[in-house]
């Protein structure tokens, strides 16, 4: 293949210098004499272009990529990325072990909350705190026995607490959920709560969400089967999760915590 070029330093005269071969050209590059701007031309072209755009040309064919191929290239060096992305993006539900570790963590400082309440109720007189850990002890010998469970509930004040402690509990689970889509317990251990649809809970879905574990609780008389499905569901839910619809993940660097608490259901 046999190229040309137009000379522009030429004023009088023929100034389509060639033919040469694309070698020659390229010294013509090198030394300066031909530059981005000048045209240049072989047979096969139907018009004369630039040095810039032979080049680039030249530089997709030595590769074998012709100008259609390029766009089907394109697409699927992009197709490639995104399958790279969405795996990094693949999410990685959270078991039974780091649930659980993650529910404990949650209630040790709900107790400490507790003990903050009963102290500052019980210094001002609402609950008679030696009565509540006398009937607290007697049940902790015989939980299973109807009396003292009866002696534990008809404990001064033992009621009202009960039932403070099951406000600052739904508080507790209902507001870091929907706020930041997991507990203090969770966050330490890098997980967190979204819907199926892997969206942040909202405040209704994190209520629903709470109200759902209540139900999970009351499977512990039946060996707490609510929590044991964990380990045997491949996206591991608790029922809890199965009925709101929702899932327990591992953090990812691109998973932004969008909201919300739980309950015994870590």
């Amino acid at each position: 293949m046999k190229w040309f070029f137009i000379d522009e330093s030429i004023t009088d005269g023929e100034r389509r210098q060639g033919p040469y071969s694309i070698e020659e050209i390229r010294d013509f590059v090198k030394q300066g004499k031909i530059i981005d701007e000048t045209l240049v031309w072989h047979s096969g072209m139907e018009n004369w272009i630039s040095w810039k755009e032979a080049s680039e040309k030249l530089e997709k064919d030595s590769f074998g990529i012709q100008p259609e191929q390029e766009e089907i290239l394109e697409s699927t060096i992009k197709a490639l990325e995104e399958m790279i992305e969405a795996n990094k993006q693949k999410k990685m539900f959270a078991g039974f072990l780091i649930r659980a570790l993650a529910f404990i963590t949650d209630n040790f400082i709900l107790g400490i909350i507790g003990g903050i309440v009963l102290f500052v109720l019980t210094q001002a007189g609402i609950y008679d705190l030696d009565a509540i850990q006398q009937a607290t002890g007697t049940y902790l010998q015989d939980p299973m026995s109807a009396e003292s469970m009866n002696k534990l509930m008809e404990a001064p004040g033992m009621g009202s607490l009960l039932s403070i402690w099951s406000v600052i509990q739904a508080i507790y689970f209902i507001v870091f959920h929907a706020v930041f889509s997991a507990t203090p317990g969770k966050m330490l251990l890098h997980i967190h709560v979204e819907t199926v649809e892997g969206n942040k809970l909202t405040w209704g879905a994190s209520i629903a969400r709470y109200l759902c574990s209540i139900i999970t609780q009351f499977t512990l008389i039946l060996y707490g089967l609510g929590y044991l499905v964990v380990c045997v569901d491949p996206k591991r839910r608790a029922l809890h999760d199965w009925i709101a619809r929702t899932f327990v993940v591992f953090d990812t660097p691109k998973v932004k915590r969008k909201s919300g608490p739980e309950e015994t259901s870590n």
